[in-house]
């Protein structure tokens, strides 16, 4: 593979132009391109980078939350997804439209979903997926080449003669498409009518993509305008040959599509773009920008990690942000600042228009797509190693099913003595600690169904049975904010847990650490476990509430 480019082809880098942050983009370019992970070595050879910069590159992104070291392995981290958020938050369009794309997939019983164009590609930002055995759903993030996706067709109308003249180039020089690594593999030569779908597009206000992407699978697009008469995205519904025919797709849903478009124009020009955001106060990417160098080491490359702040200022602050705007938020200098943004927008990360700086959909293309199918169990699993090996003691995360809790990820150690639990597991709620956390988070009108339907029988000498005790019980772990179960699932088992909770605050799941009775005291599981628990839920909580911000994160 050649090595990645940190430039945008035919464009010459600008003198004052941050080379560490550019290095810096081209490793999370190269890990998203391999769908997340890649050793150091691969790193090294694919970007053209020198070792040695590649772990310091590496070693920053792992200080900053944004990759995982393991060995020689980088792996992208949920936090990177910030940076999409990023844009996505100051994009407005997952905020302002999603509901309705929800509702829409409702209504039609298929998959909906929102795409903004990116030269000559799409990305999508925001779907709603129906949950059958045939999935259909796009990664959010990845780029498609227009001419094999409904929106970008109808994007394409909108082309002038440069962007025409791009397209064709990139056409010529690789017409599989190798260059779009998530791009399907199609086992028919790529069709030359894109052209002509564009023209035939352009006359009827909307398109149908039937097979193009790959086989079976069916899109019908129209476009949502912006206050400006522009296209701010387009709505597809996506579904498959077995469901319905290219002709039964357009009968079937163009009108309800058209009038889903109408409503969502409507909510933009309710609540049209806001101008450039005054300088924000000073806040925590300013605190964390002064900080940076001296707690984080000789090693750091400051240059690179307060670049990537300036991606994460514009969804705390705004759509469109100034220098000033951009220099306040982030702590840095506006000299800093600036170098910075002429980097950003030199990798078409940034856009600008006079003195207003916006966020491109480039930013999803920082390891937003493989990260975005993440899952609670591969957020919590290095969480609880972590836990694991600082305590030498199991530990694990399950979810509340029915009146059970379900082992969901889980992290061993290597004694002889040890909790022999695996995933998949399910036990009683009421007679663990797992699943007390999670029973004390559970408002009244649902708790109350659950226990009347339990069966609360004795499964060791000391497991509460009654109903009034149970609920005691259960009022003072809501109260405590843990939960201690001393040899009631088992004779000698003793395990403390606390909950996972998600953006609004619900115990979504919950962790524990689990021993023999034997090994640690009440109070040393108080004293030394319980500090060790909440600091591992809230490292799962941050990511969790990173990762869920635009996307859904399942539990396994």
């Amino acid at each position: 593979m050649a090595p990645t480019s940190t430039s945008q082809p035919g464009v010459e880098t600008p003198p004052e132009a941050v080379t560490p942050l550019m290095r810096g983009i081209a490793v999370l370019r190269r890990l998203t391109d391999a769908d997340g992970s890649l050793a150091l070595s691969d790193l090294e050879r694919d970007t053209g980078l020198a070792r040695s910069t590649v772990d310091r590159v590496t070693l920053t992104l792992a200080r900053t939350g944004y990759v995982r070291l393991d060995g020689k392995v980088v792996t992208l981290a949920p936090r990177l997804m910030e940076l999409g958020n990023a844009y996505l938050s100051s994009a407005r369009l997952p905020g302002l439209l999603g509901g309705r794309v929800d509702d829409l997939a409702e209504e039609l019983d298929e998959s909906v979903s929102l795409a903004v164009p990116d030269g000559g590609g799409v990305r999508f930002v925001h779907q709603a997926t129906r949950r059958r055995a045939m999935s259909l759903r796009f990664r959010i993030g990845d780029l498609l080449p227009a001419e094999r996706t409904a929106p970008g067709t109808l994007f394409a109308t909108r082309w002038g003669a440069e962007e025409w003249r791009t397209w064709r180039e990139r056409r010529a020089s690789d017409p599989d498409g190798e260059g779009f690594p998530s791009l399907p593999p199609r086992p028919r030569p790529a069709d030359d009518l894109f052209e002509e779908r564009v023209e035939a597009a352009r006359a009827d206000g909307w398109v149908v993509d039937d097979q193009l992407i790959e086989p079976g699978l069916l899109a019908l697009a129209v476009p949502v305008r912006d206050h400006a008469g522009g296209f701010a995205c387009v709505l597809s519904v996506v579904s498959h040959t077995s469901r319905h025919t290219g002709r039964g797709l357009r009968e079937d849903f163009l009108p309800r599509m058209l009038d889903a478009a109408s409503a969502m124009e409507r909510r933009l020009r309710d609540e049209p773009p806001a101008g450039p955001s005054p300088a924000p106060a000073s806040g925590a990417l300013a605190s964390w920008t002064a900080a940076s160098k001296r707690e984080l080491g000789r090693e750091f490359i400051e240059s690179l990690a307060r670049g990537l702040t300036v991606i994460t200022a514009f969804g705390e602050n705004g759509a469109a942000l100034t220098l000033s705007a951009v220099a306040r938020a982030t702590g840095l200098s506006r000299a800093s600042a600036r170098r910075a943004l002429i980097t950003l927008e030199h990798l078409g990360y940034v856009t600008a228009d006079g003195r207003d700086h916006r966020l491109t959909p480039r930013v999803l293309a920082l390891g937003y797509a493989p990260l975005s199918r993440t899952t609670l169990a591969r957020i919590a699993d290095p969480h609880l190693a972590a836990l694991a090996a600082r305590i030498q003691d199991s530990a694990s995360l399950a979810v509340l099913v029915d009146d059970s809790v379900q082992y969901v990820a889980r992290a061993a150690t290597h004694r002889i003595m040890n909790v022999d639990i695996t995933v998949g597991t399910r036990f009683p709620a009421y007679a663990t600690s797992l699943g007390r956390a999670l029973l004390a988070g559970l408002p009244a009108g649902e708790l109350g169904p659950l226990l009347d339907n339990a069966e609360l029988r004795p499964l060791a000498p000391h497991t509460l049975t009654h109903r009034t005790e149970l609920e005691a019980a259960l009022e003072r772990v809501s109260a405590e904010g843990y939960a201690l179960v001393d040899e009631e699932l088992e004779v000698g088992l003793r395990s403390i847990a606390v909950p996972v909770r998600d953006r609004e605050g619900a115990a979504v799941a919950s962790i524990n650490v689990a021993m023999h009775s034997s090994s640690r005291t009440i109070d040393e599981c108080l004293e030394q476990v319980l500090p060790e628990l909440r600091r591992t839920a809230g490292d799962i909580e941050s990511e969790l509430h990173t990762a869920a911000r635009f996307t859904e994160v399942p539990v396994m």
